[in-house]
């Protein structure tokens, strides 16, 4: 009989966050399932890593999470290939900028598709049999976008701010059946999203306080393996949140605009 592997899912793994993530889990000798869309990268990450840590076991699938298919068919491939997924990272994301009205319909429904869709039925096929188990843990890669309106990123702040609350709500739904939910919300990040989102050149980007992607995701892991349900990693990020509850709305969303709109 096949053995069942204990193994951390890790989606958008080939980049940024979701790279770094995969290298400190193979570090601590996590068995991996690496996704994403870009399978030549996942292929050289996976190399990467066997080559410094040739016991751990890992799987690559490349697959699109924008595209309403994509959950089921990597929940399909692990029971198939016997992958036991104890420990879900629900990492994969992009954005989309510009004034809603002006930007391409199709772009903004499959970055819903991926970052909220995708995200709500994976987190479900997988929880099953962490609920079965009475055990599992959930890492949730949001970002303190989610905490406010977004001019010039609408649907992309939007779509944060129902991770962020998804997350907390579902920590708080199974705080007491051994699966813990940890919210991971970082602020700008050095990563490929500012390229492919189109917004390398505003104030947020242009930031002296953009956090690296390894910080971020240490950070991140730390708080995720004491079962913490949020993490803000930053003590501006801490400083920015906490302020938006004192601030007028109007002045929030003048800020907001002005740190995303395009500078020449």
């Amino acid at each position: 009989m096949t053995k069942i592997r204990q193994t951390a899912l890790i989606t958008g793994a080939s980049s940024g966050i979701g790279l770094e993530l995969a290298r400190l889990f193979a570090k601590d000798g996590s068995s991996l399932f690496l996704v994403a869309r870009r399978e030549e990268k996942l292929k050289v990450l996976r190399d990467e890593l066997l080559l410094e840590w040739p016991n751990i076991k890992i799987d690559i699938l490349a697959i699109d999470l924008s595209k309403e298919n994509g959950p089921r068919l990597i929940y399909e491939y692990a029971q198939k290939n016997k992958i036991a997924v104890s420990i879900l990272v629900n990492n994969a994301g992009v954005g989309c900028s510009g004034k809603f009205a002006d930007t391409d319909l199709h772009a903004q429904l499959n970055m819903i598709q991926l970052n909220n869709a995708s995200l709500v039925e994976l987190t479900y096929l997988f929880l099953q049999p962490m609920k079965q188990m009475k055990a599992g843990k959930i890492l949730i890669v949001g970002s303190t976008a989610g905490f406010q309106p977004g001019p010039f990123m609408l649907c992309y702040y939007a779509s944060k701010a129902f991770v962020n609350s998804f997350s907390e709500g579902l920590a708080e739904e199974l705080k007491n059946q051994g699966i813990s939910v940890t919210l991971l919300a970082p602020g700008a990040t050095a990563t490929e999203f500012s390229q492919v989102a189109g917004i390398e050149s505003t104030a947020l980007f242009r930031s002296p306080f953009v956090m690296s992607a390894i910080d971020v995701a240490q950070r991140g892991y730390q708080d995720f393996k004491k079962n913490k349900v949020l993490c803000i990693p930053g003590y501006l990020n801490k400083f920015l949140i906490m302020s938006l509850r004192l601030m007028p709305r109007s002045w929030v969303r003048l800020v907001t605009s002005n740190l995303n709109q395009q500078r020449l």
